[in-house]
């Protein structure tokens, strides 16, 4: 019998991410460069807390246009931290200005976000083969090497183990275990 991946859990909004968005490959700048900031903030938090923020945080940071974000003032993350609609952390809402920076340097030199991003996985997918929650890794050596990468260029609030999230997230992983309906779907994407 086929079961959606257990993390799901019965939130609604879980299990729309969950059977929509996560593991699905997705090579669009914007939407990475999404996942990036969201996944940062979501250090020490349920990504629940932030999929219940993610439009508030889609308003406050213009649709994560990395353009619009790389130019705030002092004056816009004081704007961002006094909206409770996000996760009011200074460092988080000051690093997502810095990301953006470094993101359109990553740009200026790969030619996009996107290029850069995959080259850890080769740029195709890795198909894991999981069976239970308690074989999934918090990091691999690609979640290493892609922290070590963004560090180098000027990110922050990306660790390895939000990166190894992120890939998750973004289908260069596809970890839906293998009784999940999902796991399947993401393959033919």
């Amino acid at each position: 019998m086929s079961e959606r991946c257990p993390w799901a859990g019965n939130d609604p909004l879980y299990i729309r991410y969950h059977d929509e968005e996560w593991g699905v490959p997705s090579h669009d700048d914007r939407h990475l460069f999404e996942m990036l900031i969201l996944e940062g903030a979501q250090a020490g938090l349920s990504w629940i807390t932030i999929l219940r923020k993610r439009e508030n945080y889609r308003w406050l940071f213009h649709n994560f246009d990395a353009e619009k974000i790389a130019r705030f003032t002092a004056e816009d993350v004081a704007r961002c931290l006094a909206d409770s609609g996000i996760v009011r952390n200074r460092l988080k809402v000051e690093s997502a200005v810095l990301n953006a920076r470094a993101a359109l340097a990553v740009r200026e030199e790969f030619g996009s976000l996107e290029a850069f991003l995959w080259q850890f996985v080769n740029g195709s997918p890795i198909q894991n083969e999981r069976r239970s929650l308690a074989e999934v890794p918090a990091r691999t050596e690609e979640s290493d090497a892609m922290s070590k990468a963004l560090k180098k260029r000027g990110f922050k609030f990306i660790g390895t183990t939000i990166c190894y999230a992120f890939m998750q997230a973004t289908g260069m992983v596809n970890d839906h275990l293998v009784s999940c309906p999902r796991r399947a779907a993401v393959i033919g994407h």
